[in-house]
C-alpha cells in the first residue's frame, strides 16, 4: 500500500515536471508571444485587480485581528448554524466573497482558520462555498461586455450564488469521523499560535493588516502572470490543437466550444470572452460560462489553494467543491431558462461587443476609491444584518 502511494505521488511529481518542462521549451521557442502575455497579466493586475481587491484584503483583516468578526458572527450563528453547520463568524466570508470576487472569501476562511475563529471541520464546509465570482464581473464584464446581454441578469447572477448555497448545505453533512483527531491536534496547534497575537497594540493590529493584504495581492498578482503566460503557451501549442481536433471528432463538439471550455479551465475572463465570441444561441453561452465562473480557473483556484496551503484545511475538498459549484450553476441556469427565459432568448449570430477601456492614473485611483467605499458599506451591511438576525432570533425567544 505504501508503495502505491509512492508510485502515485512519484506520476504526479514527474507529470509535473514534464509541464514545466513543456512550458520552458515554449517560452524559449517564442519568447515574444511570453512577453505579451506576461505583460497582458501584469496590466490586468495592476489596473484591476490591485486598486480593486486590496481595500478588500486590508480591511478585513483588520476586522479579523480587531476582533469585529467574532463578535458580530455570533450573532448570526441562528442562521449559518442550522443551514451550512457552520459558526456565525463563517458569514463574513461567504458575504465578502460575494461582494468582491475570487479570491477574498477563501482567503478570509483561510485568516478565520489560521486565527483558531472555525474549527478544522468548519473551515472544511466553509472553503466550499465561500469561494464566489463577484457581481461587478459577472455583470458587468462578462454578461454586458462580453455578452451584449443586460436583460438577462438573473439568469446570469442567480444560478452562480444558488450555486454556492446549495453546495455549502449540502456540504454540511460532511464529517469524516477519521479526521477527528487530527482536528483536535491542529487546533492545539493553532491555538498555541494564536495565542502569541492576542491582545496586541491597534498600532501592530494596523501594521500586521496592510502586510497581509500586500502580500495576498502580490501572491494573487505572480498568479496572473504565470497563468497569462501558460495560457498562450498551451493554446498556440501544436499538440494542444490536434488534441483539441481529436477531442471534437469524438464528442461531436465544435473545435471552438473546446477551445473556450480549454481555456476556462485555466483561467474564467479568457475562457468566457472566447466562449462569447462563439455563434451560438445565448442560453448555451450563458451555460457554459456560468459553468467557467463558478470553476474558478486554474488560476483562481491556484490563489485560493496558496492560501489553503497554511492552514489544515483540506485542499481536495476545495477543488471538488468548485467542480460541483460549476455543475450547479448549470443546472440552475437551465431551470430558469425553461421557467422563465424559454419563450425571450434568440439565437445570437452578431459579434458581442467585448468592452475595451483604457486606463490611467485618475481611472487607478477612482477604482481604489470606490472599492474601499464598497468594502466600508459591505462591513456596515455586515453589522446591520447581524444586529437584525440577532433582534428576531431574540424576539421569537421572548415570544
Amino acid at each position: 500500500m505504501k508503495s502505491f502511494k509512492n508510485n502515485k505521488i512519484n506520476f504526479k511529481t514527474n507529470i509535473f515536471y514534464l509541464l514545466i518542462l513543456f512550458v520552458m521549451i515554449s517560452i524559449i521557442k517564442d519568447p515574444a508571444l511570453s512577453i505579451d502575455s506576461a505583460k497582458n497579466g501584469i496590466l490586468i493586475w495592476f489596473n484591476v485587480l490591485l486598486p480593486s481587491l486590496l481595500p478588500f484584503f486590508i480591511l478585513s483583516e483588520l476586522l479579523i485581528l480587531s476582533g469585529f468578526v467574532k463578535t458580530f458572527g455570533n450573532l448570526l450563528k441562528p442562521v449559518m448554524k442550522p443551514l451550512f453547520n457552520v459558526s456565525g463568524e463563517g458569514s463574513f466570508p461567504v458575504i465578502m466573497s460575494m461582494v468582491s470576487g475570487y479570491p477574498v472569501g477563501s482567503k478570509l476562511t483561510c485568516s478565520l482558520r489560521n486565527k483558531n475563529i472555525i474549527t478544522k471541520l468548519e473551515g472544511d464546509r466553509l472553503i466550499t462555498f465561500s469561494s464566489t465570482s463577484g457581481p461587478l464581473f459577472i455583470l458587468g464584464a462578462v454578461l454586458v461586455g462580453m455578452l451584449n446581454s443586460p436583460h438577462l441578469k438573473f439568469l446570469m447572477i442567480a444560478p452562480h450564488y444558488l450555486g454556492s448555497l446549495t453546495l455549502g448545505f449540502l456540504f454540511s453533512f460532511y464529517n469524516p469521523e477519521q479526521k477527528r483527531l487530527k482536528q483536535n491536534q491542529s487546533n492545539i496547534y493553532i491555538e498555541n499560535k494564536i495565542n502569541k497575537e492576542n491582545n496586541q497594540p491597534l498600532g501592530y493590529i494596523i501594521s500586521k493588516s496592510v502586510k497581509d493584504g500586500m502580500n495576498s495581492i502580490i501572491l494573487v498578482g505572480g498568479f496572473v502572470i504565470l497563468y497569462s503566460v501558460i495560457i498562450e503557451v498551451f493554446l498556440n501549442s501544436h499538440l494542444i490543437k490536434i488534441f483539441i481536433i481529436s477531442l471534437s471528432r469524438s464528442l461531436n463538439i465544435s473545435v471552438e466550444i473546446l477551445v473556450g471550455v480549454f481555456a476556462g479551465i485555466f483561467e474564467i475572463s479568457i475562457g468566457a470572452q472566447k466562449i462569447a465570441a462563439l455563434d451560438l444561441n445565448v442560453f448555451y453561452k450563458i451555460c457554459i460560462i456560468n459553468f467557467i465562473i463558478a470553476w474558478g480557473g486554474f488560476s483562481g483556484q491556484s490563489q485560493a489553494l496558496s492560501f489553503i496551503s497554511q492552514t489544515d484545511i483540506n485542499s481536495k475538498i476545495f477543488v471538488i467543491g468548485k467542480f460541483f459549484h460549476g455543475a450547479f450553476s448549470a443546472i440552475y441556469t437551465y431551470i430558469f431558462y425553461l421557467l422563465k427565459y424559454k419563450n425571450t432568448i434568440i439565437p445570437s449570430t452578431s459579434f458581442p461587443s467585448i468592452i475595451q477601456k483604457g486606463y490611467d492614473f485618475n481611472n487607478w485611483i477612482s477604482t481604489f476609491v470606490e472599492s474601499t467605499k464598497l468594502s466600508m458599506a459591505v462591513c456596515l451591511y455586515f453589522l446591520v444584518l447581524s444586529l437584525f438576525i440577532h433582534l428576531i432570533f431574540l424576539q421569537k425567544k421572548e415570544a
